[in-house]
């Protein structure tokens, strides 16, 4: 069987910390596969924010999670905290991914990496809508 390889960008614009809390780990006593994309979400929820939006605004405009590829790279604990890198990539019409790695802040153990497939929306027409100009511009590597 084919396994899913996620390869990383060369430079990450965003970071942010997200600890792990009891509600998260399952009965082997490590980080749940479905919580991390419960943590996945919330840095997304963090990236959009650091450039000024929302979820349901990036300038006019909200995202939906097309698709979503998890590549698990080590166990997680209770009481870690995890270090969530975001990039966006693969640009196209309507959307792009998201890639990210989360890595143990203390020991830099890498712990997963993926990346969510997002589509801009228009949620008043019900349609998908264009990537936003706005977001391109503040999301495009720095030369």
């Amino acid at each position: 069987m084919a396994r899913i390889k996620i390869e990383l960008p060369a430079h990450f614009m965003f970071s942010t910390e997200v600890p792990i809390h009891i509600g998260l780990i399952n009965y082997g006593h490590h980080l749940d596969n479905a919580a991390l994309l419960s943590l996945v979400s919330e840095a997304r929820v963090r990236f959009f924010k650091s450039l000024g939006y929302t979820e349901l605004d990036v300038d006019g405009v909200g995202i939906v999670v097309a698709d979503a590829a998890v590549q698990y790279k080590s166990e997680a604990f209770h009481g870690e905290i995890l270090v969530f890198e975001m990039a966006p990539d693969d640009f196209n019409k309507y959307g792009c991914d998201l890639v990210w790695r989360a890595t143990d802040k203390a020991s830099g153990r890498e712990v997963a990496r993926g990346k969510t497939g997002i589509i801009f929306f228009d949620y008043q027409q019900r349609k998908a809508a264009p990537v936003p100009a706005g977001f391109v511009a503040k999301t495009a590597p720095q030369a």
